[in-house]
């Protein structure tokens, strides 16, 4: 195990180092790392899910059984394959395969509707669609799949389909591996370009950056299909020869068993499944978090009750990142051997640059909020077959986040809200995140949200809050509560509490849900 002096000293190297030198330490495929791993430690544990191990050995293995598969059902290189599925062995077979044969893969989690699969199927094109059982069974069934058994799992899988492969990049670090289905807030999917190079460039500096070595076992709860969990937790795991521990769905008491029974160092995940291990560790103060070594928060805002709260139960820093699907995910993190007593985002990954444009374009006062635009090599490679759009967002190389972020003094990035949920009321600058951190450190509240609903010649301000399980919320008390830390402004107009708040399935609230809710 490195020691936290250790780690920053690989960071102050990394950190030395520009974006190109970076690069050139890199593997043309994300798959080549991780293979790697099959000749230097065989035996070692690769990947884990529920009770079934495999070793780099066995792993290997089955990715030479999952790409002969592919070529078998008629994979071509730059052709599509959707991956409906939940975390688990088969589906990061299947991964690496297609990493290795020029494909492209959807990974879509099987948890989406019939609607929700339909229109991304309208969208990718895709030549193979490809369901991992029993995740996804009832989806394979209904688009005709051909069920197939293998050494690492039961499959379906649709006849090729008549589409159109993508052009084959001549330097595969350039070629896309993967297309990561934005939420998006008009319910229109957005197919997101990553390349091997965006993945590889995160998993690497993931894994320096937590000090990930050789035999540690992480847990990765966070899905697949979710740029979070598949570049920055998944392969960044085994691209530093550890053990990725993948669970399919979230379960508070699970991950807490994991934790104290089967050498978990390290556990990352979003605020609300925090929030819900807390609500069981009130019951069970002889918990012991075995041999955890860090933990991290990301995919939304974290509040400072909540992170205060974690790491006094848990008895070390909450680690808190930022980024977006588009940038691979990550942008900034804070570091271990530096914890921060704020809910700052920490600093950029190395290699990454950022800048803060007011509203005309121009650069914002040291301090002051700003628009954030990032340029690096985790920035997607673009919007699938929406050129018009990409360009939107991508200008010179620089990707406009559309959040809104200042730095304090010591460099951090802090979010202060999304351009899009600014809520102006009365003529004052209303940020979401600021209200929500408030309300959620009211000890009733579990988790919440604030968006602003128009009215006339105005903005309300809306907040759903989700109980914690077990107790009652008074609305009365909660806004009498609220007027200690926030300006009249702030409060919120509207509070309305709902037993469950609707989540993604990585645990991000959906707030265009709620939105559509707030403007009826």
């Amino acid at each position: 195990m490195l020691t936290l002096n250790e780690i920053q000293v690989e960071d102050e190297i990394v950190l030395g180092c520009s974006a190109d030198e970076i690069l050139s330490r890199l593997p043309r495929r994300l798959s080549h790392q991780i293979l790697s791993w099959v000749e230097k430690t065989p035996d070692a544990p690769a990947v884990r899910e529920a009770q079934q191990e495999l070793t780099y050995r066995q792993l290997g293995a089955s990715v030479e059984e999952a790409k002969g598969l592919l070529v078998r059902t008629g994979l071509r290189p730059g052709d599509r394959v959707m991956l409906v599925a939940e975390n688990g062995v088969a589906l990061l077979c299947l991964f690496l395969a297609i990493s290795e044969l020029d494909g492209i893969a959807a990974v879509i989690n099987a948890r989406l509707s019939d609607r929700e699969i339909d229109l991304i199927v309208a969208d990718c094109d895709p030549r193979l669609i490809i369901t991992t059982s029993p995740a996804a069974d009832v989806h394979g069934a209904r688009l005709g799949a051909t069920w197939l058994v293998t050494t690492f799992g039961d499959l379906g899988c649709t006849a090729p389909r008549d589409s159109e492969p993508e052009v084959v990049a001549e330097d595969p670090a350039q070629q896309v591996l993967a297309m990561i289905y934005t939420t998006g807030t008009t319910g229109t999917p957005k197919g997101v370009m990553l390349t091997h190079q965006n993945l590889s460039f995160i998993a690497f500096i993931s894994g320096k950056l937590r000090g990930i070595q050789q035999g540690d076992r992480i847990y990765c709860v966070l899905p697949m299909s979710h740029v979070f969990g598949l570049s920055a937790v998944s392969s960044s795991v085994l691209f530093s020869g550890g053990c990725v521990h993948l669970v399919p769905r979230f379960s508070a008491a699970e991950a807490l068993r994991a934790m104290e029974e089967d050498q978990i160092v390290g556990f990352l995940g979003v605020p609300t499944m925090y929030a819900m291990m807390l609500e069981i560790l009130a019951q069970r103060p002889e918990w012991q978090p075995g041999q955890l070594r860090f933990m991290f928060s990301g995919g939304a805002p974290l509040d400072p009750d909540l992170k205060a709260r974690i790491e006094s139960t848990f008895g070390m820093p909450l680690h808190n990142g930022y980024g977006l699907t588009e940038s691979g995910p990550t942008i900034c993190q804070t570091r271990l051997y530096a914890p921060l007593a704020n809910c700052s985002v920490g600093y950029c990954l190395p290699g990454v640059e950022i800048k803060l444009l007011g509203k005309a374009g121009q650069a914002v006062a040291a301090g002051e909020i700003g628009e954030l635009w990032v340029k690096g090599p985790n920035i997607m490679k673009g919007y699938f077959r929406k050129p018009e759009l990409t360009a939107e967002v991508v200008k010179d190389g620089w990707f406009n986040t559309a959040d809104l972020v200042f730095q304090d003094p010591s460099g951090a990035v802090n979010i202060a809200g999304r351009t899009k949920e600014l809520i102006i009321r009365s003529g004052f600058n209303v940020y979401p995140p600021e209200v929500e951190a408030v309300l959620a450190s009211y000890p009733a509240v579990s988790v919440c949200a604030v968006l602003g609903r128009k009215i006339a010649g105005d903005e309300e301000i809306v907040a759903y809050v989700q109980p914690v399980e077990g107790q009652v919320i008074d609305v009365e008390g909660l806004l009498r509560y609220a007027r200690e830390y926030l300006a009249g402004y702030k409060l919120p107009g509207k509070v309305v509490v709902r037993a469950q708040l609707p989540t993604a399935p990585s645990g991000k609230i959906l707030k265009h849900q709620l939105q559509g809710l707030a403007d009826e």
